[in-house]
């Protein structure tokens, strides 16, 4: 298994079954884990495998959970969503259950 220029090259083996393994340096690279999709285009003696991306916007990376709209998200919704879920999560606490809070703009 070599590296030239962030492109890989190695041979892999398809076993009875008609499954390969991708190399662990290759998986983590691409941010693949059990269960991912991948498109798979061929055309003459060429095989392209691609990670299938959006279905989903959570994804792990280095360690922590990240959600990505694909689109910025204002700092004021942001904002707004950590307010609700820390006053749920306070509620829940004192055991009052958690409690919609109105979205509407407080005054200050």
């Amino acid at each position: 298994m070599k590296w030239y220029n962030a492109i890989m090259n190695t041979t892999l083996t398809v076993d009875k079954a008609g499954r390969v393994v991708l190399p662990k340096p290759v998986r983590d690279e691409m941010q693949l884990r059990a269960g991912d999709s991948l498109e798979l285009e061929s055309s003459e003696d060429r095989i392209v495998l691609r990670p299938r991306r959006g279905e989903s916007g959570l994804r792990k990376k280095q360690g922590i959970w990240v959600f990505s709209t694909g689109e910025p998200i204002s700092a004021e919704a942001t904002d707004g969503i950590l307010r609700q879920i820390r006053r749920e999560r306070e509620l829940s606490f004192l055991g009052n259950g958690p409690v919609r809070v109105s979205r509407r703009k407080r005054r200050r």
